[in-house]
C-alpha cells in the first residue's frame, strides 16, 4: 500500500510546477495543449526567469487568459506569440530573436567563456614559465658565494 502511494505522490510531481488553474483550462484538449505549448515560451513580466505556465503571479495569470482567448479566436501559434510581443517587446520571450538589439544575450556568455579561458591559459602559460627555471648549478653556487663574499669584504672597509 505504501508503495502505491509512493507511486501516485510521483506521478502527480510533475504537474505540481503548473500553476495553471482549473477556470483557466479550455474544454478543447488540443487547443489547450497548444495554449501550454506556447505559455512555455513566454516570460512571466513579473517573476523574470519563469515561465507564464508556472507562475502564480497575476501577470502570468492574464497572459495565459490572453493566449487561450487569442487561440479561441482562431489565432495560430505563431500570431499570438506576436500579439503578446507586440503588447510585452521581446522581454517576453524567453528565447529573444536574433537581432542587433539582442546580440549581447546571445554573445556575451560565449565572450566570457572566452575571455575566462584566455585569462586562465595566461596564468597557466606564466605559471609554467616560472617553473621552467632550474636550480643553481655547483658552479654557479660558487660563483654567487664568491660575489657575496666580495660585498661582504667590500661593506667591512
Amino acid at each position: 500500500m505504501r508503495q502505491l502511494i509512493f507511486a501516485f505522490c510521483i506521478g502527480l510531481f510533475p504537474f505540481a510546477a503548473n500553476a495553471v488553474e482549473p477556470d483557466e483550462m479550455l474544454t478543447d484538449p488540443v487547443l489547450e495543449q497548444r495554449a501550454r505549448e506556447i505559455s512555455k515560451d513566454l516570460r512571466c513580466v513579473v517573476c523574470q526567469n519563469q515561465d507564464i505556465d508556472s507562475s502564480n503571479a497575476g501577470v502570468a495569470r492574464d497572459l495565459r487568459l490572453l493566449v487561450r482567448e487569442r487561440l479561441v479566436t482562431g489565432d495560430s501559434d505563431a500570431e499570438v506569440i506576436e500579439y503578446i510581443r507586440a503588447r510585452y517587446g521581446d522581454y517576453v520571450l524567453l528565447k529573444p530573436p536574433l537581432e542587433p538589439a539582442t546580440y549581447a544575450l546571445w554573445f556575451a556568455p560565449i565572450a566570457f567563456v572566452l575571455i575566462g579561458v584566455f585569462v586562465g591559459g595566461g596564468l597557466l602559460m606564466s605559471r609554467r614559465k616560472q617553473e621552467a627555471f632550474e636550480d643553481l648549478g655547483s658552479e654557479d653556487e660558487n660563483t654567487v658565494s664568491e660575489i657575496l663574499r666580495q660585498n661582504e669584504a667590500g661593506d667591512a672597509s
